[in-house]
This record gives C-alpha cells, sequence and structure tokens, in this order.
C-alpha cells in the first residue's frame, strides 16, 4: 500500500507527532510525505527530517494532496491548527479544492496528542483508515463536515471574504504578505475589482497593499482562491544551536567567484531560490528574518535589507557567519531591493560576483546615505 501523506505547518513536527504517525503509516505500506508552509521547512530541519518529507517544493496543502493522489492508495493530511476547530475548518476549504476528493480515500489526523484532537474522514473510502489510525493514536474518528469553501458575500461593486478562526489583535496575511491587524473576532477582507480596499473589523496596513499588488504594476488577486493566514508563522519554537558546523570557507573570507541569489518577500521560496548559491540578499524585515533563519541551517549568510517595520510574523532569527543586516531610513528597503535587482541581478533572481566583498561594495553605494545601522553575523 502505498500511502501520501501532506503534512500542514510546523506545530505538528515540533511536538514529535509528524515523526511518530510516519513510522506507524511505515509500517502500513510505503509513506511518501510533502510539506505544505514555510515554518514548517524550517521545523523539519530541526527535526532533522529531510530524509523522510519532501521540503523542496512549496505547495499549498490541496496542491500536495491532488499530487499525491495519482500515485498513493491513500493520502493523510497531518494538521496541527490554532484550535481543532480551526483546524476541521482548515481541512473543509482544503477538501473543497482538490481535483476530486473521492478519487482515493482521504483521511486528515487533527491536533493528534490534544484532548479535542480527531480523526477524519472525509470520504467513504477513508473510514477504514481512519479508524485504524484512531484506534492506534487513541484518538476519536468523525465524519468530516464540509463548510464549504471560503466564505464570499457580495455588497454593490464590493466582495468581502469572511476570515474564520481569527481572532483580535492578529496579524491577518495576504499571499504572504502582511496586510493588516485584526481588531476583533469577525474580520472580513473588502476587495474592489481585484484589490483589497478594506478590512472590517480590522485595520488596513498601506504598505502591505502596495506589496500585495505589486505597487506601480497594480496586480489585482482573485480572493477566493488568495491564500490568507491569520496569527504567528510558528506557534512553537524548539530551541536551535546557534554555533552550526563550518562545512566550507565562509563566503565572506574568500576572493573567488559565487553565486548569489536575491529573495525580495518571497521567504517561503528561500531553499530553492538559494540552491547552488553561496549567498543570499535579502528585502524586507520579515523576509530577512525568515529567509536568515532557513539559510541558518544550509550555511548560507545573507545581506539583509531593511528599514526596522518588521510586520512581527517574525521571530528570533539566526544567521550564518558572514551574513550582515543593512537597516535604512523608513521605507526604504523595497526601494532599495528594486535598484539592487535592477543593477546588480539584470532583473533576475540570480547573478554571479566576482567576490563577496565586491558585491557588498556594490550593495553598499547603491544604499549610499539611506544606511542606518549595519549588523554583522
Amino acid at each position: 500500500m502505498k500511502i501520501g501523506v501532506v503534512i500542514h505547518g510546523p506545530e505538528v513536527i515540533d511536538s514529535g507527532h509528524a515523526k511518530h504517525i510516519l513510522e506507524m503509516l511505515s509500517g502500513m505500506g510505503e509513506v511518501t510525505a510533502k510539506l505544505g508552509g514555510t515554518m514548517g521547512k524550517i521545523a523539519v530541519m530541526d527535526a532533522l527530517m529531510e530524509d523522510c518529507i519532501d521540503i523542496k517544493e512549496s505547495l499549498k496543502p490541496s496542491n500536495a494532496i491532488d499530487s499525491l493522489l495519482g500515485s498513493c492508495d491513500a493520502v493523510c493530511l497531518l494538521n496541527h491548527g490554532k484550535t481543532a476547530g480551526n483546524g476541521l475548518e482548515f481541512g473543509s476549504i482544503v477538501m473543497s479544492r482538490l481535483s476530486d476528493r473521492n478519487l482515493k480515500p482521504i483521511i486528515q489526523i487533527e491536533s493528534p496528542g490534544c484532548e479535542d484532537g480527531s480523526v477524519i474522514y472525509w470520504n467513504d473510502g477513508g473510514y477504514d483508515l481512519a479508524t485504524k489510525m484512531g484506534d492506534l493514536l487513541g484518538m476519536p474518528v468523525t465524519e468530516g463536515q464540509d463548510h464549504g469553501d471560503v466564505q464570499i458575500s457580495t455588497v454593490g461593486t464590493k466582495t468581502m471574504r469572511k476570515i474564520r478562526g481569527v481572532h483580535a489583535g492578529e496579524l491577518i496575511m495576504i499571499e504572504g504578505f502582511v496586510i493588516g491587524k485584526a481588531t476583533s473576532d469577525d474580520v472580513s477582507i473588502v476587495v474592489e475589482n481585484g484589490f483589497v480596499t478594506g478590512l472590517e473589523g480590522g485595520i488596513i496596513k498601506e504598505h502591505g497593499l502596495e506589496k500585495l499588488h505589486m505597487y506601480e504594476s497594480m496586480e489585482p488577486l482573485d480572493i477566493r482562491t488568495a491564500w490568507v493566514k491569520t496569527g504567528a508563522i510558528r506557534r512553537s519554537l524548539p530551541e536551535v544551536g546557534t554555533g552550526p558546523k563550518r562545512c566550507h570557507t565562509l563566503i565572506h573570507e574568500s576572493n573567488s567567484s559565487f553565486m548569489a541569489t536575491l529573495i525580495d518577500h518571497i521567504a517561503e521560496r528561500s531553499i530553492e531560490l538559494a540552491d547552488g548559491c553561496k549567498c543570499a540578499i535579502t528585502v524586507g524585515d520579515d523576509t530577512t528574518a525568515i529567509a536568515g533563519d532557513i539559510l541558518y541551517r544550509l550555511h548560507v549568510p545573507v545581506i539583509g535589507i531593511t528599514d526596522g517595520d518588521p510586520d512581527g510574523f517574525s521571530h528570533t532569527a539566526h544567521f550564518y557567519p558572514g551574513s550582515q543586516v543593512l537597516q535604512l531610513e523608513p521605507g526604504w528597503d523595497d526601494i532599495i531591493g528594486k535598484l539592487i535587482r535592477n543593477k546588480l541581478f539584470d532583473d533576475n533572481d540570480r547573478a554571479r560576483f566576482d567576490s563577496f566583498e565586491k558585491m557588498r561594495e556594490s550593495i553598499l553605494e547603491i544604499v549610499g546615505e539611506k544606511l542606518v545601522l549595519l549588523t554583522n553575523y
């Protein structure tokens, strides 16, 4: 029997339950495990589970499940929501976006180790596997209840998407960009002609909207299918060693040429973008913290372009030796990031440099008098 597993988020990995469940499933057949979520990748690396969980791709849970349904006999979604109720609604949304949710048995193991956790079967074919896993894990088994896809309403020219499971004080992300903060537990995103114009029950962050819609490009989005997240990226924070082994000569100590990548507000793609690179230039406060934390595990230093205005989704970051974080005057990180992409990367994601020092000098020349603080790691 071939069993596909989609692991969503870091909590179920940090708790150790992902490893335990994968071992259980491996006793039933051949297991293929994929991951969803940026901080989940860090959790996999911290748990030393890269050999059993594929972290190379950046897939939404529904796409990951679809990719496994063709080659596996059954698929299991493994999740630990903010609450078990949030987790069930999350599962319902994922199921509603599958190409064919009845193609193969599908189950969800939600919040293992918690009193209100459960094993859910999302089609009739998943009942037997759900029952078996429920017995092994000592968790109740329930039938999945459809809450449907995201809740959309229309008032005149406005389209509103209600955010489920949000709490006052939480930050709100759309497609990875923080666009505001909830002031109540009843929040709706307001969209007109493909552009976010308001946040009922919350406060909008205008700069976040600029980034979401790609500044002058003014790119619209489909709020029905957009990725929306609230709260913290990683609620569980295991300790991480602060002294990674030096696996090669530190790039800032070398005069040889090397390949570098530019990571501009897409921290979730850090692993793919940094493949084969010795250094990364990161743009944005949270992007620098998150990408730096990921690349720390891969022994890749970063030069971070920030302006001291983090959205608050990041956490205590670790940077590989040789990293530098440049704090600029407020509002200048994105502008300087564009100039670096244009002048040093020829509008691409990668570029080759003669040496680290020459690259650093070129960046500092572009930054000029906008530099407020430079921190070496």
